[in-house]
């Protein structure tokens, strides 16, 4: 079983996640998302773009929809700058080739000018390369 080191992940926290109940293939679908968060947080576009696919849309809490570029520039030209998040209760199913993996964010953010903690709901889904 790999070793998946999320203290290295300063920004982000995990709340109510048992890791020992995990097998590898959820721990590294989860270490992959924990990952993802941790770029978000740091605007680090380039490991952005490595762990999700070019034809990636984001729908923002306001229901605006964005493509995976709309979503980065933003991030890069701080319009959205994410401080810490928190993934709350993750669920990690893997079946084959693919996982999803759902918990409920808490976003430190500013987001657009509204600085504040978000809490929202969300499923996102894997393939195996």
């Amino acid at each position: 079983m790999k070793n998946y080191n999320f203290s290295a992940l300063t920004n982000v926290e995990l709340i109510n996640a048992d890791l020992g109940s995990m097998n590898d293939e959820q721990l590294s679908v989860l270490y992959a998302q924990a990952r993802y968060c941790q770029a978000m947080t740091d605007a680090d576009i380039d490991t952005m773009r490595e762990l999700v696919s070019e034809d990636m849309t984001y729908t923002h809490m306001s229901g605006m929809t964005q493509t995976r570029e709309e979503y980065f520039a933003d991030i890069a030209d701080g319009s959205l700058r994410y401080f810490t998040i928190g993934m709350d209760s993750p669920k990690i199913e893997v079946s084959g080739d693919t996982a999803t993996i759902t918990y409920t964010s808490v976003l430190n953010a500013n987001a657009y000018g509204a600085r504040g903690t978000y809490r929202m709901k969300g499923t996102h889904y894997y393939e195996k390369a």
